[in-house]
């Protein structure tokens, strides 16, 4: 057997855990992002979200620098790993498609919507632990896969796997790229020198009630894209024309997710949605709490980062003109029907 071929599959597995690694390192997940991919229970816990970084990281070392019985048996453990994401994956793929909603997973650090492409990159890694550990006995003990580096005409197989590994793990869906170019927004309300004072504070991780009357954590859901929360209320009078205004910000914005804040709960808001992108119902107020002590109507603009990225902004004039606040970072230009910013 070429030792290019023996090498080529766990120098790449070897290389993606260690980069898989690096990146849970820079932007470590947080518990409400395993439960949101399906993690099971038995498994969310608080060392093992710490410890598995590091788990990945070693077993990637391992993958490169062991051959023989060891090398196998790392790459028996990559099989078991990979097989695992991938069912994880799978499965949150699945139900995103079944129900209409979004999956995300921080599977490198930066947290990406599930699509199958996301699905075919961890089959994929999934084949490369399978086909390591079917070659990798046979490097060498001490050096494994890159003691066993040969010269020969392997490395064109090697090179395409690389080339294709690497494709699938940094492609992007464009909506997510155009998302994820957010920058912070303050509104209209302040000045230049406002704008670039304008502090940046987490999304508060706090539990709120999906439409349906499902559980959801606010820093994970808007980790998927970023969400316009409009905190209105039937009761407000003023909040009307913010709540009329809704179906066209939904068409204006298609890169960010309008959802209605309400402080009832689903069985009891006559604004309840159950469609995608269903309510959020907070009666306990601890959004309200953790940003800021709003009237309604309210918007604040919350990143895909975990942070928050504009707002809040009080008032149904104000929040029409943070909505083309919004428009215009995306675009580039003001919405058609508003016009240029008066001076």
């Amino acid at each position: 057997m070429s030792p290019a071929l023996i090498a080529a599959p766990a120098l790449i597995l070897a290389a993606v855990m260690i980069a898989s690694a690096i990146g849970k390192f820079s932007r470590p997940d947080d518990l409400g992002g395993w439960t949101d991919l399906g993690v099971p229970s038995v498994f969310r816990k608080e060392w093992l979200l710490k410890t598995h970084p590091w788990g990945e990281l070693v077993l990637g070392l391992a993958l490169a620098l062991l051959g023989g019985l060891l090398g196998m048996l790392a790459a028996l453990a990559a099989v078991a790993l990979m097989a695992a994401y991938t069912w994880l994956i799978g499965r949150a793929w699945s139900k995103a498609r079944q129900s209409g909603t979004d999956a995300s997973c921080a599977c490198f650090g930066e947290s990406a919507p599930v699509t199958g492409v996301t699905l075919l990159r961890n089959v994929w890694l999934l084949i490369l632990a399978v086909t390591t550990a079917a070659t990798v006995w046979a490097a060498p003990l001490g050096g494994g896969a890159v003691a066993a580096l040969g010269a020969d005409r392997g490395w064109l197989v090697a090179l395409a796997a690389a080339a294709f590994t690497t494709a699938v793990i940094v492609w992007r869906h464009p909506e997510q790229a155009r998302a994820e170019a957010i920058p912070a927004i303050t509104g209209t309300s302040g000045s230049a020198e406002d704008e670039l004072d304008y502090v940046r504070s987490r999304t508060p991780a706090v539990p709120v009630i999906l439409g349906d009357g499902g559980p959801a954590n606010l820093r994970s859901l808007s980790r998927k894209r970023p969400i316009l929360l409009l905190a209105v209320s039937e009761t407000c009078g003023s909040c009307g024309p913010v709540i009329e205004r809704v179906p066209e910000w939904r068409a204006l914005l298609p890169e960010v997710e309008v959802r209605m804040l309400l402080s009832r709960l689903p069985e009891e808001s006559s604004l309840t949605e159950l469609d995608h992108p269903q309510t959020l119902h907070d009666p306990e107020q601890n959004v309200r709490a953790s940003i800021a002590d709003w009237g309604t109507p309210a918007a604040v603009l919350l990143g895909v980062d975990g942070l928050l990225a504009g707002g809040p902004e009080q008032g149904a004039q104000a929040i029409t003109s943070f909505v083309a606040d919004i428009y215009e970072s995306l675009h580039g230009e003001r919405p058609p029907e508003e016009g240029p910013r008066g001076g």
